[in-house]
């Protein structure tokens, strides 16, 4: 079925992050007329003070590490004279500078393609005075903008607690860190998640000293376990000091640092502290309940698997709705809003094909189902494979991380996977393709994969669960 053209239709888009312009472009493309009204800049937290920040930062840190690798490999810098250089250096003003203009140039291009398409956009705040009106309110006054659809896509922010109020110079949020002109020499993160992991080791291969706070037995308590397991063991062996089963009760300035304070009574002292303990929704003060769109009790949107909100024609994408803190599913989920808005061909939501990566190095890719689901299902044949067999890997240096891949007992279908190696958000997408399309290991195990690469412990991790009669 093609796209059906709806050049009478307007399209009001409260939010320009990645929900908010991937689905604009879908309206622009089915022919709506499309406006967004954003406050915080064209690609949201997401591509501003977020993802792309973020993951540019911990590409430099990667880049460090790779001299690391270099030795083991039998390569050696030298100065002039021939001594070794044994010390790299990280100037964080020129990295953070670097960080901050790609990101500018990110949003730049993604304005672009929205002018390209004709998409208006609206500098200033939205508001739902009633499901098909939109004020926007501009330096230049309010703007009353009618909609037959409406889409809320206002992201979140991060928490904040009452005892660690960021400062934006010693008290930072994962938001305020590239402000920073100098490398922090005592960086202090609280929050073993993914965006913590992610910065903790980001600024320990940059040259930081740091401390971890976790709160649970394990890093990255949400991901594969045995994952997590690796990670913690190379963040300890690269000299950073975890600190599991510690919460913080409190963190302040103290003379040219910061003390945070654990619920224990001990004391841990800093140049900085990085607080990272998750993400609330940007909700409030929308007219979101005043307009009769259900809130979850976490102040979320509350939406079904088409973006749909409780309200007629309003829809919701991304982390405002709480259904999974990615720019990809934000994307998706706005994509699909629209298609179903404006009649075109859509597939719901399957989360169940959701893929994940956390950046750390190595990092851990994740698609379909869980080890912990795997395990607890008679149904679920499973295989590991250890990178450091691979060819490959052992020509790059690489020592750590695995393969899983999980399928269904008799039938073969893969049903996901976990992927712990460098560059795992590459490599895991074969295993999101045979998810999503419900291909067999068979199938996988009989494409070509080129040798030596990687993505031949894929294969061959496919040919092991290769469906036997009992």
């Amino acid at each position: 079925m093609g796209a059906v053209t709806t050049r009478d239709s307007s399209v009001v888009i409260i939010g320009g992050g990645p929900g908010g312009y991937e689905a604009a472009l879908v309206a622009a493309h089915l022919g709506a007329r499309v406006t967004i009204v954003d406050r915080d800049g064209i690609g949201g937290a997401a591509v501003l003070t977020d993802c792309v920040p973020s993951k540019t930062l911990i590409a430099t840190a990667d880049y460090m590490s790779a001299f690391e690798t270099a030795a083991d490999l039998g390569v050696h810098l030298e100065d002039g004279e021939g001594d070794a250089v044994t010390d790299t250096v990280a100037a964080l003003g020129e990295v953070n500078r670097r960080v901050l203009d790609l990101a500018a140039h990110q949003s730049s291009d993604i304005s672009a393609r929205l002018d390209e398409v004709g998409v208006r956009v609206v500098s200033g705040t939205g508001r739902l005075e009633s499901p098909g009106v939109v004020v926007a309110t501009t330096d230049e006054g309010d703007e009353r903008l009618e909609a037959d659809v409406v889409l809320v896509s206002t992201g979140a922010t991060p928490r904040v607690l009452p005892t660690a109020q960021p400062d934006g110079e010693r008290i930072l949020t994962w938001q305020q860190i590239y402000g920073l002109t100098e490398l922090p020499e005592h960086l202090v993160v609280v929050g073993s998640g993914v965006t913590g992991a992610e910065l903790a080791q980001g600024f320990l291969g940059l040259g930081a000293r740091v401390t971890l706070v976790s709160s649970r037995d394990l890093v990255l308590p949400g991901e594969d376990q045995d994952a997590a397991a690796v990670i913690e063991d190379v963040f300890r062996r690269r000299g950073m000091t975890v600190l599991n089963r510690s919460r913080m009760a409190s963190a302040e300035r103290r003379g040219d640092g910061v003390v945070v304070t654990l619920t224990d009574g001990r004391e841990v002292e800093g140049s900085h502290v990085l607080i990272a303990v998750g993400a609330v929704p940007q909700t409030s003060g929308l007219g979101l309940e005043e307009a009769g769109v259900e809130l979850s009790e976490s102040g979320h949107v509350a939406v079904d698997r088409v973006s749909r909100t409780s309200v007629r024609g309003v829809y919701a994408a991304g982390d405002c709705t709480g259904v999974f803190a990615l720019a990809s599913v934000a994307a998706m989920q706005g994509r699909i809003a629209m298609s179903h808005a404006l009649g075109d061909a859509v597939a719901p939501l399957r989360l169940g094909a959701v893929s994940a990566n956390v950046f750390t190095d190595p990092e851990i890719a994740t698609v379909g189902m869980t080890a912990a689901q795997a395990e607890a299902s008679e149904e679920v044949e499973a295989v590991t494979m250890p990178l450091a067999r691979n060819p490959r890997a052992k020509m790059l240096g690489i020592s750590e991380g695995f393969v899983k891949m999980f399928s269904m007992r008799g039938a073969g279908t893969v049903l996901g996977g976990v992927v712990v190696a460098p560059r795992a958000s590459e490599l895991i997408f074969p295993l999101s393709l045979a998810v999503q399309n419900r291909l067999s290991v068979d199938q996988v195990a009989a494409t070509f994969t080129v040798y030596p690469s990687l993505s031949g412990t894929l294969a061959e991790a496919a040919r092991r669960l290769h469906p036997t009669e009992a």
